[in-house]
């Protein structure tokens, strides 16, 4: 059980590594020490050069309870360093700050109580500085760990940390989508980075890749970390569909628009009707119009004008399926997406290229395009576990189980993603009205 220290510390009972290899799978080749070293530090670091472009007041702002300051998340991914390596490895630890355990927890209830949500632009203090000093902290810490563990002890320790820095590596994608979204609320519209050119290129036709029905093996089942909800691995009856060879452009949203899309009913679902006109919703997040009838969108390399060869992005799942819906056609379930990935190259335009904005498909690609990368691709499923599914114990089993309602999952990462974080089996999940991550969608038809 987990107890709490009279410095109003808490100490976790996490100990049992069974928890963790429950919850993210194990890679079957124990990495060295240095290797760990390594990895662990080419993670941390791009955490702080993301950071690079910032001013200090960049930091802390919080621009709707779904996102939150940079600050934050800086200091959350060491806290989960702290928490689930750090206090489980080292007797008698010492955090940098004993409030800290209830400021920077994220959701862990298993853990102790923490910070509302919606409140932690509040939070001037502790301040930037003091924050990346924390991150040293946790790190000298960490570093200390792994250089003094053996053989048998950095077995133990190697499932938390490559847990701990793909946990890192999703904060650094919500990092850029809330930094955007900080950004595109003040009226200066800074950038973040200057504009990267992309070629532009006519975008070839949508071709349709037939895929027979059968019996298909669904989930992660492989070497290498995964997450428990890619897990178990079960088998499953598809029927036969078609999947388009690319996504959606904004030129084709575009037409969307001009036939009346968000003024359409019949074209959306009951929830997503509401929410466009409670919402006010006429164009993706992010588009604005021109007095000329022109549109204009914001990138982190500030306002610019509307690519109409771009994968549009910033789509609600709403949005998405009355697109789907208007087009005739519908989208992938998330089981199709994943038969159609086999075998495709994990290729495309990753955070690693430093773009960080959807880029026009090279119309010289054959094949199924734009898998990987770009914008996340909305499926029409809903998040669920798979067959035999259930969330490991303790704190740990909180990260992916209890958000298995009201949410739809989507496939294949984007331009803010790490190239080296995704994988076809990986399941993204969000509420149906979100918007501010890169969202985007592919077509699918059933085929008869």
């Amino acid at each position: 059980m987990n107890t709490l220290t009279q410095d109003g510390r808490v100490n976790v009972d996490n100990g049992n590594t069974n928890h963790v290899s429950k919850f993210a799978k194990k890679v079957e080749t124990t990495a060295s020490a240095s290797d760990l070293r390594r990895r662990y530090q080419e993670v941390r670091a791009l955490s702080e050069r993301l950071c690079e472009p910032l001013e200090t007041e960049d930091y802390v702002i919080q621009t709707m309870p779904e996102a939150s300051p940079t600050k934050w998340h800086l200091a959350h991914t060491s806290w989960f360093f702290e928490t689930f390596l750090l206090q489980a490895n080292i007797p008698n630890y010492q955090s940098a700050h004993p409030q800290y355990n209830y400021l920077f927890n994220s959701y862990y209830n298993a853990v102790g109580p923490f910070h509302c949500r919606p409140k932690r632009g509040l939070l001037s203090r502790p301040t930037v500085t003091e924050v990346y000093e924390y991150r040293k902290y946790v790190d000298a810490l960490m570093l200390d760990l792994l250089s003094q563990a053996d053989t048998q002890k950095l077995d133990t320790l190697e499932p938390r940390i490559i847990l701990g820095l793909n946990h890192e590596q999703q904060h650094q994608e919500l990092m850029v989508t809330d930094l955007k979204h900080v950004f595109s609320q003040n009226p200066l519209r800074p950038a973040y980075q200057k504009r990267v050119p992309t070629e532009v290129r006519p975008v070839p036709p949508v071709r349709w890749f037939p895929f027979e029905e059968g019996i298909h093996t669904i989930g992660h089942n492989g070497s290498g970390f995964s997450y428990d909800n890619e897990g178990p691995v079960h088998r499953m009856l598809t029927n036969a569909f078609l999947l388009s060879s690319r996504l959606v452009t904004n030129g084709e949203y575009l037409s969307f628009m001009l036939d009346g899309g968000y003024q359409r009913s019949e074209l959306w679902l009951s929830l997503g009707w509401n929410t466009v006109k409670e919402k006010l919703w006429r164009a993706p997040l992010y588009w604005e119009e021109h007095e000329d009838g022109g549109w204009r969108t914001m990138t982190l390399a500030g306002m610019r004008d509307l690519c109409l060869e771009e994968p549009v992005c910033h789509v609600s799942f709403f949005e998405a399926d009355a697109f789907a819906r208007w087009s005739g056609a519908r989208l992938p379930s998330e089981q199709e997406w994943e038969i159609a990935s086999a075998g495709v190259p994990l290729e495309g335009n990753f955070v690693d290229n430093e773009i960080l904005h959807p880029t026009p498909l090279d119309s010289e690609r054959s094949g199924l395009t734009q898998m990987f990368g770009d914008v996340w691709e909305w499926t029409r499923s809903p998040y669920s576990p798979y067959p035999g599914y259930a969330p490991a114990p303790g704190a740990l089993g909180e990260y992916n189980g209890k958000f298995m309602c009201n949410q739809f999952v989507l496939r294949g990462g984007s331009c803010a993603t790490s190239k080296s974080h995704i994988r076809p089996t990986y399941r993204n999940f969000f509420p149906p009205d979100a918007r501010w991550q890169f969202t985007g969608l592919r077509l699918a038809k059933d085929l008869k």
